[in-house]
């Protein structure tokens, strides 16, 4: 048998044509290797973009088009301005061109120098006559550096259930969470999983990173009692069913050993749901819920008619008759009338959830948090979902986000997600970024955002076809950066890019010229370009959270004891032999230890009964401490000895990922009324005050949040 031919590579006019679209002819996955892109993959990615290259002739006719395009183009669809000083686009316009800007605080002016921060709208005239109109962006220059060192928990919150929860963690938790640990343990911050809302219809994917939508978030993380409704309910009898269901529900968790079950926990709380909404609203009630139509305007209405419509036609819009695909249809507009009650049932589910995470930010900064709520904002949306089919001509059709081939996975990544246009957001001025920044720092101390590569360029996959086949798209990073660091400082928010990985070189030093925090794990936080060792504290970064583990990576009591392999073994998932994994994995955590019994930091805070691995765990984040990290993050479970991660990427059914409640070393599940009372946690949150919060060398004023 011959091996198969290596795809074609595309041709120079192709290549070229490519390049004006921002699509990668080649990619590099380490600094001395260079990867071609295939003809095919470039073509249906051109495609997706609305331009045809199928054949010779098509290209060629494409880049004279294009570029017939850029040459008598005046303005970019989307010009951005840093601080207080000329757009650097406007240095490129004729000499003598006239310009005229429309600010966003509805002021006319003919010069774009010292507009206030906004998006605005630009005109300019040239002297031929040319004229060509575009969005203005100026943002501050960046984002404040935090004024002091904060500590913080990073936490799945559906993973945190109290002796009140519904079967999972909620919101209720989430407010007591931040106020206890802001009063209790000097905590600046907590950090969430994304809320978004997800793709109703059981099974629920019960993953938080493929959501229906990120504009909206999920009406399961309610606290059905916090509702001031709760209290008119007229038929108690079927509540009190409810409530004794939801008990089993929690104790089936808590004391049985059943993993978290979102849908059952949702089939309650949406038969709850209709009880409420069922209570009349009171005037004051009444004229906060109209506020917050006003305010989401078409977005919310959009959302609320794609639920209304999932509910009587699934959950892919793609399955929906033809004439209801399109949000602006006449189609869609009648059945919107007809199903009215509904879409009103959803919008009101989107106030009240809403409400209750704006309770939970207002509550970790009555309890002295600097930053309070960290919310997390994932890489894309399903494509069956409401975003993508209310903002279908932002998503470019038939492609996927992912991961190109690399050392840690030869196939690739494909997660499912497709992509923003790069082209429509630019002539929109990222009007669905924008809006979608805006609804999440509502509620939101600090963003963390997934993948923050995805600011510059992303990894399009055509449909059909596998990972290994699909090429990078560029966005404009500086657009983006733009957007984000405009709404960030508006609403006194830090941002945090989650970095980790292949990063494409000069993406961290952008970042951290805007101000975007970065994204540093103990364990991944080697020196790379010189003996490979372990980075000591000093040659960290400071701009970033620095963590020990994350929602996707072994506990740190499972780093620390290998057992994180044992486990992966047992799945199957190893590609050597165990022994050889255990060695190595060995050697990783022994060189570790033996960084930190050098620094002094391996004893224990607890007392001489402290067992050694808590002691482990304790100078671990003694040497988090010992870095300039502006930010520290406890993972939650850490604080008790948890050995299990939420997700196990690589696997599907084989683990129960997003499904398992915080547990201690013996695998028992912790409440969060166990946690308050918890002997080890709070000897693991005395390390993060043992050294005080100011990290090494000064610090830039923070920004003020009211």
């Amino acid at each position: 048998m011959t091996a198969p031919r290596p795809a074609d590579p595309p041709s120079e006019d192709l290549s070229r044509l490519a390049d004006l679209h921002g699509v990668a002819t080649s990619y590099s996955p380490s600094p001395d290797r260079t990867v071609a892109a295939s003809a095919t993959a470039v073509t249906r990615t051109l495609a997706a973009l609305g331009v045809e290259a199928s054949t010779p002739g098509a290209v060629r006719a494409a880049l004279a088009a294009r570029e017939r395009e850029l040459g008598a183009r005046l303005l970019p669809p989307t010009v951005v301005g840093w601080g207080t000083g000329t757009p650097a686009a406007l240095a490129t316009l004729p000499e003598g061109t006239r310009l005229r800007v429309h600010t966003e605080q509805g002021e006319t002016r003919a010069s774009a120098e010292q507009l206030p921060p906004g998006v605005h709208r630009l005109t300019a005239t040239a002297p031929d006559g040319r004229t060509a109109t575009a969005y203005l962006v100026i943002a501050p220059a960046r984002l404040p550096t935090p004024a002091a060192r904060s500590h913080g928990l990073l936490v799945q919150l559906y993973s945190l259930l109290s002796r009140r929860s519904w079967g999972m963690g909620d919101l209720g938790d989430l407010t007591e969470l931040a106020g206890w640990a802001g009063r209790a343990l000097g905590a600046g911050f907590v950090q969430v999983n994304p809320l978004h809302a997800a793709v109703p219809g059981a099974p629920t994917d019960p993953s938080p990173y493929r959501p229906s939508s990120r504009r909206f978030p999920d009406p399961v993380h309610l606290r059905i009692e916090d509702v001031p409704e709760y209290a008119y309910i007229k038929d108690r009898e079927r509540l009190d069913a409810l409530l004794e269901k939801s008990g089993r529900l929690r104790t089936a968790v808590l004391e049985e050993g059943a993993l978290i079950d979102r849908d059952a926990v949702w089939e309650l709380k949406r038969e709850a749901l209709e009880l409420l909404c069922d209570v009349p609203l009171g005037p004051g009630r009444r004229a906060a819920y109209c506020d917050f139509l006003a305010e989401q305007g078409q977005a919310l209405e959009d959302h609320a008619t794609w639920c209304a419509l999932a509910e009587v036609h699934g959950s892919d819009w793609h399955r929906w008759p033809t004439g209801l695909r399109d949000p602006r249809s006449a189609d869609t507009a009648r059945a919107r009338r007809g199903l009215m009650d509904r879409v009103d049932f959803w919008s009101r589910l989107a106030w009240l959830t809403d409400t209750q995470l704006t309770a939970a930010q207002r509550a970790g900064r009555e309890a002295g948090m600097p930053v309070g709520v960290v919310h997390d904002l994932a890489v894309g949306v399903h494509p069956g979902g409401a975003d993508a089919w209310a903002q279908r001509e932002y998503f470019a059709a038939g492609m996927s986000v992912g991961a190109p081939p690399d050392a840690f996975n030869a196939r690739g990544q494909d997660w499912g997600l497709p992509p923003w246009r790069p082209d429509r957001l630019a002539a929109s001025g990222y009007a669905p970024f924008r809006e979608l920044l805006r609804a999440l720092f509502r509620y939101a101390g600090a963003l963390r955002i997934d993948h923050v590569m995805g600011l510059f360029r992303l990894w399009w996959v055509p449909q059909g076809h596998p990972p290994t086949e699909g090429t990078y798209v560029r966005y404009d990073a500086e657009a983006m950066l733009a957007v984000l660091v405009l709404e960030a400082s508006r609403a006194g928010a830090l941002v945090i890019g989650e970095d980790l990985g292949t990063v494409e070189p000069g993406v961290r030093e952008a970042l951290r010229e805007r101000g975007v925090l970065g994204t540093s794990v103990l364990w991944f936080e080697r020196d790379w370009e010189g003996d490979g060792r372990p980075l000591p504290p000093e040659s960290w970064r400071s701009d970033c959270l620095a963590t020990a583990t994350t929602h996707d990576l072994p506990s740190t009591a499972a780093r620390l004891t290998g057992e994180h392999v044992e486990l992966r073994d047992s799945l199957g998932l190893l590609t050597r032999p165990l022994e050889e994994e255990r060695a190595e994995a060995a050697a990783d955590t022994g060189e570790w230890l033996a960084l930190l019994t050098s620094l002094g930091l391996l004893h224990g805070a607890g007392g001489s009964d402290t067992s050694s691995e808590e002691a482990e765990i304790q100078a671990v984040h003694r040497f988090l401490l010992r870095t300039p990290a502006r930010l520290v993050g406890v993972w939650l479970p850490d604080g008790v000895g948890d050995r299990r991660p939420q997700n196990l990427p690589g696997t599907w059914d084989q683990y129960p990922n997003w499904r398992l409640p915080i547990a201690d070393a013996q695998g028992r599940p912790v409440t969060l009324e166990d946690l308050a009372a918890s002997p080890r946690l709070h000897a693991l949150m005395a390390v993060l005050n043992e050294q005080g919060q100011a990290p090494p060398g000064p610090a830039a004023p923070g920004p003020s949040r009211a």
